[in-house]
C-alpha cells in the first residue's frame, strides 16, 4: 500500500468522565500499566507505519507539550494547538489542516482507546474497499450505535437506544447496530469536505455525509478492546 499516512491522536478532551484522575492532570497521561495513555496510543500509531501523528491539545497543555517533547519520536509528533478553543473531533481535524495536507490517508485514535487490533489491516482494508472512510466497530453493548447496510457495511445512520433518537433515511428493517471503537480512517480528499474549522463532532459530520459518499464498518470483534475514559471502567481494568 503506497500511501502517505498520518496519524492523528485526539488528546485534548477535559477528561471530565475520568475524574478525580484528571483533576491534576491531563486524561493522555493517566498511567496504566506503568505507562501514559498518550505513549501507549503514540506508540500504536507509530507502529503501524504512519508518517508523523498529530495530537490536539487543551487540557492541561504545559504537561502534554513536556511529555510529547520527551516521546522517542517527538521529531515526528505535529501539535495541533486547541489551548484558545476546544474544537471537538470534526473542527479539531480540520483545523489541523496545515499538517496533513501532504497526505493521503488520516488513522484517527482516541487517547483513551487501549486495543491490540492490528492498524495496517485496517489500512490495507481501507484502501482495497475504495472506502472514504473506514470506522472501526464491534458488536458490544452500548446505547448508541452507527447503523450499516447489512450486505455491503455502508453507514446508514444512528441509533440512541435508550432515548430512541434515530438519525437517518431511509434505514433499511434488517440494518446492523454496531458499536463505534473510536479508531478510524479517512481519506484527506474526504476530510477537506468538513465545513468548517468550528466546533463539530466527526459523528455527526459522517452521518451527514452517509448518502454521498462511501463510509464503511470494519468489525473487529475478535481484537482486545477497551475503553478506559470513564472512571468507573477504569478503576474495574485495574481490580
Amino acid at each position: 500500500m503506497e500511501k502517505r499516512v498520518t496519524g492523528f491522536l485526539f488528546a485534548a478532551g477535559l477528561g471530565t468522565r475520568l475524574y478525580p484522575l484528571t483533576a491534576t492532570r491531563p486524561k493522555a497521561l493517566v498511567r496504566y500499566q506503568g505507562k501514559t495513555l498518550l505513549d501507549n496510543a503514540l506508540d500504536k500509531l507509530f507502529s503501524a507505519g504512519v508518517e508523523k501523528v498529530i495530537v490536539n491539545i487543551h487540557h492541561f497543555p504545559d504537561m502534554m507539550l513536556e511529555a510529547l517533547r520527551a516521546h522517542p519520536e517527538s521529531r515526528r509528533i505535529c501539535i495541533s494547538d486547541e489551548r484558545a478553543y476546544l474544537r471537538d473531533t470534526a473542527g479539531g481535524l480540520r483545523f489541523a489542516e496545515p499538517f496533513w495536507d501532504d497526505s493521503d490517508l488520516l488513522l484517527l485514535y482516541n487517547v483513551d482507546i487501549l486495543s491490540n487490533i492490528d492498524l495496517g489491516k485496517l489500512l490495507e482494508y481501507h484502501v482495497e474497499s475504495q472506502a472514504e472512510a473506514t470506522l472501526a466497530v464491534r458488536n458490544r453493548s452500548t446505547a448508541r450505535y452507527f447503523l450499516f447496510e447489512k450486505e455491503c457495511r455502508r453507514l446508514c445512520g444512528w441509533r440512541n437506544v435508550k432515548t430512541g433518537e434515530q438519525i437517518g433515511n431511509p434505514i433499511p428493517e434488517d440494518a446492523e447496530m454496531l458499536a463505534f471503537s473510536g479508531i478510524h480512517v479517512l481519506n484527506t480528499d474526504f476530510a477537506r469536505t468538513i465545513p468548517s474549522v468550528e466546533k463539530s463532532s466527526v459523528t455527526s459530520f459522517y452521518l451527514s455525509a452517509a448518502n454521498s459518499h462511501r463510509i464503511l464498518g470494519y468489525e473487529h470483534d475478535e481484537d482486545e478492546w477497551q475503553d478506559v475514559g470513564k472512571f468507573s471502567e477504569f478503576r474495574n481494568l485495574l481490580s
